[in-house]
């Protein structure tokens, strides 16, 4: 006796269970924001018995666009695998950076780690991202929209992803700055404008 068909079964089920998936609203997750990329993939090799084993170490940037960026890296057999490894890893390890109107540094800063030395420099609106190589992939995905940043130490992406992670820890906002102070930021940024209308003021002066 031939079994009856299974209710929802066979291809047009399954194409009734895609359109059903397709059209569910998405699930917002603590890193549906996250954005990645990938900054450098290198093959290893271990001499083992009988021949070399190669394997594949990837280094990863992650951050969510304002203000929290994290790198990390990861070592395994397959470059999938590595690369889930280092983001895992960046994930984990991030760190939170004032912004200056969610575009800029609020200063200037400088980093070193071992041979990596590089400057950066808050840039004003329209100026866009001028870096290059794994400082680039950090600062935009940190959500720095305007800034100067220049390498003057070993070009090793190690190393520069460290020594930029080393320059943004020191960034402090007025905020940060008043706290620890025990003033106002009222206070800070009147003091630095009425230094600025003194320099302006300061040619008139001389010219009289």
């Amino acid at each position: 006796m031939a079994q009856a068909p299974q209710r929802g079964g066979g291809q047009g089920g399954n194409d009734r269970n895609r359109r059903d998936n397709r059209n569910a609203p998405a699930v917002d997750g603590p890193d549906s924001d996250i954005v990645e990329k990938l900054v450098h993939i290198n093959r290893v090799a271990a001499t083992v018995k009988g021949g070399r084993r190669f394997s594949f170490a990837a280094l990863m940037v992650v951050g969510d666009g304002k203000g929290r960026v994290g790198f990390g890296h990861g070592k395994a057999r397959e470059v999938p695998e590595a690369i889930r490894k280092a983001t895992e890893e960046a994930k984990k390890t991030m760190i939170r950076v004032p912004l200056r109107e969610n575009r800029t540094l609020h200063h200037d800063g400088n980093g070193r780690w071992g041979a990596g030395k590089i400057m950066m420099r808050a840039a004003p609106p329209g100026t866009g991202v001028i870096a290059g190589g794994p400082m680039r992939a950090v600062l935009e995905t940190l959500g720095v929209a305007d800034v100067v940043a220049k390498s003057t130490g070993s070009s090793n992406p190690y190393n520069m992803i460290r020594a930029t992670f080393e320059a943004l820890k020191v960034q402090s906002s007025p905020r940060q700055v008043a706290s620890k102070r025990g003033k106002k930021v009222s206070d800070l940024m009147g003091r630095r404008n009425d230094g600025a209308s003194a320099i302006e003021a300061a040619p008139e002066a001389v010219e009289s």
